[in-house]
């Protein structure tokens, strides 16, 4: 999309923008378009309303975590791909370097029962968050539509059932639910469409499969590539995904520490996804954390910037917009069923269940209060139950 309009401020003031939102951005993606649309539309008036708009469309159409695209949109606005690459590399940044320092001081100090305790009243709270934020999250995106319920409930049971994913079950979700809705008046109703293309493309590269079973750079690279590509809209709804080759199929993590990671990544500010640098550097080092981030930002770097100049023009086609709907659908069953799993791994007695369960009471009545201070409070707790603990060992 071309814009005539010429920007009123720099590229520099625009990558220190995106540096310091990446720093205290807290909230999750829904918090993080807001602070956007808060201070590049209505503050600053660098970016119009109408540019913001198409923005946050494509970042909930196309496949990718939608802050780390509406940011990476932001840029390209006015200084197309350059802008696009350093905004989405200034906001990534700080959680990244975050996560990695997080990374190391969990290697080296897991063995205290210092850092175990924190761990365990934060993996608690973190059941609650993820819980409140995937009722939020089915409420908004399902709606009333009983087939889409359907498709919901199904990927639910499955997740809850087998305990993993299933990426054919995504895309037949959507393939099947864009036949229903809005069918192709032929079998090549997509050819010619440059805008269609790039958004039903990408899913098929999903069925890659990943060769051996050694912890490589190559297997992180291509397994997080899937992981970048299988994220629609939430950050959240990359957990499922990540918890079944994570700990499931491959092994990289038991489940205690894939719900530190998802921990970590609820306490850091910047999208939630950067979890997937803590977990490459517990695979395989700085190494493992650079190769896990490239791979996972990168799909949604590209499917932003190659149909932003289309999406005017395509974007609002039916049969991609039915198709997302149908991915979103078992995208949200998924994270509703990864809750529950997550749920009977990690609320192993009544200390932790009645941290989750206060989590979600208190997220219930306070709307605003920050998460990050739900889980600094987890922290406490857990630090004070374990001392309870070893005084009353002490006492018998």
């Amino acid at each position: 999309m071309e814009n005539s309009n010429k920007a009123i401020y720099s590229l520099r003031e625009l990558v220190i923008y995106f540096l310091k939102l990446g720093t205290w951005g807290f909230g999750g993606p829904v918090a993080l378009a807001g602070y956007m649309h808060r201070d590049l539309v209505e503050r600053k008036n660098w970016i119009s309303e109408e540019d913001y708009r198409e923005g946050l469309a494509l970042a909930q159409l196309a496949p990718g975590p939608l802050a780390a695209q509406l940011g990476i949109y932001m840029g390209y606005v006015h200084y197309r791909l350059l802008g696009a690459t350093l905004a989405g590399l200034a906001f990534v940044l700080p959680s990244f370097i975050m996560v990695v320092i997080l990374g190391f001081a969990y290697t080296q100090w897991q063995g205290i029962p210092q850092m175990q305790a924190v761990f365990y009243g934060v993996g608690a709270a973190v059941i609650g968050i993820i819980g409140m934020s995937s009722y939020k999250l089915t409420r908004k995106s399902i709606g009333a539509d009983k087939l889409l319920w359907g498709i919901y409930l199904l990927l639910l049971s499955y997740t809850v059932w087998r305990e993993e994913e299933n990426v054919l079950l995504f895309l037949g979700a959507g393939i099947f639910y864009w036949l229903l809705k809005s069918p192709p008046k032929s079998l090549f109703f997509f050819r010619g469409n440059s805008g269609a293309s790039n958004a039903i493309s990408f899913p098929i590269l999903l069925n890659i499969s990943i060769p051996g079973s050694s912890k490589t750079l190559g297997q992180l690279f291509l397994y997080f590539t899937k992981a970048g590509a299988f994220v629609f809209g939430s950050g959240l709804a990359i957990v499922p995904f990540l918890y079944g080759g994570v700990v499931k199929e491959y092994g990289w993590l038991n489940e205690q520490e894939f719900m530190d990671a998802v921990a970590v990544a609820m306490i850091t500010p910047g999208p939630v996804v950067i979890t997937v640098g803590f977990i490459g550097f517990l695979v395989a080092g700085f190494p493992g954390a650079s190769v896990a981030a490239f791979a996972t930002f990168f799909p949604c770097f590209i499917f932003t910037v190659l149909p932003a100049p289309y999406f005017r023009k395509y974007g609002k086609h039916p049969g991609i917009k039915a198709f997302v709907d149908g991915v979103t659908a078992a995208a949200v069953g998924a994270i509703s069923g990864a809750v529950i799993v997550l749920g009977k791994r990690s609320l192993t007695d009544i200390s932790t269940v009645c941290i989750a369960i206060l989590t979600l009471l208190v997220l219930w009545c306070y709307k605003k209060i920050p998460e990050p201070l739900l889980i600094l409070v987890a922290a406490v707790i857990g630090l004070l139950l374990n001392r309870l603990c070893n005084q009353y060992k002490l006492l018998r």
